[in-house]
């Protein structure tokens, strides 16, 4: 899927936001990057951006939830070099005593399963390049839990615990494990998608927020960790605006 000596690069939900920012920066790092999503336009779309613009790109639909599409998938690489397991999301706001089962389940089979499903079937042919990188996007949500978000808190642990306990049972191997936990990052769909297409509700999560970190910042972290040297692990990066001391404290400007 590369030319002889091109690293090869894996982004999970690569058709927006913080996934396609990821996937310009890494092709533009030198990676041919491979596009997964489940909007199979979106992600054609990007890789003929990133390919007329002198990169290598391809796209190749995929459901990060179906095991079997996965590992079909996976049969395509006998080494990778990264795999950055982005695709996730977060479904309502509302508290644990009234929150719906439903979105719990599909937070939890998108950014939990998902990027075990990834992992596991990807991790031979990183473990093969002799120089492999598992990226996992978590949140400071993993990290610190806040009203109205229990669902979603309890998802980006689960995917921060992950790669925790991964790293513990490769070290010795030829693959790293990094963790980016961004904070509030303003996209053109993350919010809107929680609250269910309520652009009013949306708004209001940045309202008064002078500069919340865009797909670009975090994407600038994602290309910086996985491109130290090979003996340099980046464990944990938490990236949060300057607006943002923690999940709960936020300084908004109205």
């Amino acid at each position: 899927m590369s030319a002889p000596g091109t690293p090869i690069a894996v982004i999970t939900g690569a058709s927006s936001g913080i996934g396609a920012a990821t996937a310009r920066q890494l092709a533009a790092a030198g990676y041919r990057v491979v596009l997964t999503a489940r909007r199979k336009d979106r992600i054609e779309a990007l890789a003929a951006e990133i390919n007329e613009a002198g990169h290598q790109a391809t796209a190749y639909a995929l459901d990060v939830t179906d095991r079997a599409a996965v590992d079909d998938f996976a049969t395509a690489f006998r080494t990778l070099a990264v795999l950055v397991n982005n695709a996730g999301g977060a479904l309502g706001a509302d508290p644990v005593a009234t929150g719906d089962p439903e979105d719990w389940r599909r937070m939890y089979e998108v950014n939990v399963l998902g990027t075990l499903n990834m992992t596991q079937a990807l991790l031979p042919a990183l473990t093969a390049s002799g120089d492999g990188t598992v990226v996992v996007l978590s949140s400071t949500a993993g990290h610190s839990t806040y009203e109205g978000g229990a669902g979603y808190v309890a998802a980006k642990n689960g995917a921060r615990v992950l790669a925790e306990t991964l790293r513990l049972e490769i070290v010795g191997t030829p693959v790293r494990v990094i963790e980016i936990a961004p904070g509030m990052v303003k996209t053109d769909e993350f919010a809107t998608t929680r609250f269910r297409g309520d652009a009013e509700k949306a708004a209001k999560v940045y309202a008064g927020v002078a500069e919340p970190l865009t797909a670009d910042d975090v994407a600038d972290t994602v290309t910086w960790a996985c491109t130290r040297p090979p003996h340099v692990n980046i464990d944990l990066l938490v990236v949060r605006p300057r607006a943002q001391a923690s999940n709960t404290k936020v300084h908004r400007e109205l």
